[in-house]
């Protein structure tokens, strides 16, 4: 019976095998709001860790299922995952032995106050970005892409883009640099040409005049509506209330400064990360504060932390971090790598400060304090203020 029960499983496997062998290739398109790879499948309270963002239109290989996510391959080394939701087939395409890269044009607009770099390509293909420090640079991977860029055309319209090249590192990745004039990174967008299969890379200039008053911020308050976030451990209090008096006393101060401003929700209302990241991205600031409060099951814990995710804009979280612990609050510590939805453009430095911990008695007692409110949104401000006189 054992034996008979062997050749039936090697015969089904056998069946399964012939099927797989003669399965199209299936190709699927980046679709919907915000798409994005990540790179396994773990999971925790803020998501799996993304790998990139993605344009709507791009190009990949699916070679394998997982619940809700697909696995896409890349490149010949290279694969990820990316929800089912954010992709859809495209059954006229299929998967070629190469991509070819072409010219590249490097360029400024004064107009828009960006520097361009424009790749042409055969297809939409995936890509990632990082931030390179010391020098300051943009290296971004495209995937599947082998190179036949025999020239890159740079014109005296650039003020932000330093030198651009490219390295081949591997047979079917291509790695650009962009290497920047100013040690800070003010931000930088990917995407394609609505018609053509052209990368573009927008590349932020530094602004003109490195003071308070000459900037545009951004000012998010945590959570809202049916997100009710944190709650106070004696008094109950709801952190999307707090969050907003909080960002309001910011922008209050900032708005004193002749600072430019914008809020992402001036109201109790609610308002999911894709929503915020699209208001934030079209009215393109030069930075953003994104308030929070913190909560631990240990009642002990308590303090203050800064939270970035590039390393690019670390500096900024790290000044605004110095200027909260002169509130006499514990440091909790400044948080890189973060995966939060806010910290993830790449389009301008962004900061999420976690003000105080509402699970915890003798903080819950600040936050309740409008004086501790006006005291945050100063120290906030000399933070910002001492982050522009370092890269001055």
């Amino acid at each position: 019976m054992k034996h008979i029960l062997i050749v039936l499983l090697t015969f089904v496997y056998l069946q399964s095998s012939a099927q797989d062998s003669t399965r199209k290739p299936m190709m699927v398109q980046t679709i919907g709001r915000l798409p994005y790879l990540e790179y396994g499948l773990g999971d925790d309270r803020l998501g799996g860790a993304k790998m990139t963002y993605l344009d709507s239109g791009v190009v990949m290989l699916v070679v394998d299922s997982a619940d809700g996510d697909y696995r896409v391959q890349l490149s010949k080394n290279h694969s990820a995952y990316i929800s089912k939701e954010n992709v859809k087939p495209v059954p006229e395409k299929r998967p070629r032995p190469y991509y070819l890269t072409s010219n590249w044009r490097v360029f400024g607009n004064d107009t828009t106050g960006f520097d361009y770099v424009t790749i042409n390509l055969d297809e939409r293909l995936p890509y990632r970005s990082i931030q390179q420090i010391n020098p300051s640079r943009i290296a971004i991977d495209i995937f599947g892409a082998t190179s036949n860029s025999n020239w890159i055309s740079q014109f005296n319209s650039v003020k932000e883009i330093k030198n651009s090249w490219y390295e081949q590192i591997e047979d079917d990745v291509m790695r650009v640099f962009i290497e920047l004039k100013h040690s800070q990174h003010w931000g930088y967008n990917i995407s394609y040409d609505s018609v053509f299969p052209r990368l573009i890379i927008k590349v932020k200039r530094q602004p003109l005049v490195l003071t308070l008053s000459k900037l545009k911020i951004a000012i998010d308050a945590g959570h809202g509506g049916t997100n009710t976030g944190a709650s106070g451990k004696s008094s109950g209090i709801l952190e999307k209330d707090y969050t907003l008096k909080f960002a309001n006393e910011l922008n209050k101060l900032l708005k004193k400064n002749n600072v430019k401003t914008f809020m992402t929700r001036t109201t109790d209302t609610t308002l999911d990360m894709a929503t915020r990241v699209e208001m934030l991205k079209a009215w393109n600031p030069d930075i953003l504060i994104s308030i929070h409060f913190n909560s631990s099951g240990n009642a002990l814990i308590k303090g203050t932390s800064t939270y970035y995710r590039y390393i690019g804009f670390r500096s900024l979280s790290q000044s605004v971090l110095k200027r909260m612990l002169e509130l006499k609050l514990i440091e909790i510590g400044n948080v890189g790598s973060f995966n939060f939805s806010l910290n993830g453009p790449t389009d301008y430095p962004n900061c999420l400060v976690e003000v105080a911990f509402l699970s915890n008695l003798d903080d819950e007692k600040r936050i309740l304090d409008p004086k501790f409110r006006v005291a945050t949104a100063k120290k906030i401000v000399d933070g910002i203020n001492d982050w522009l006189k370092k890269i001055k």
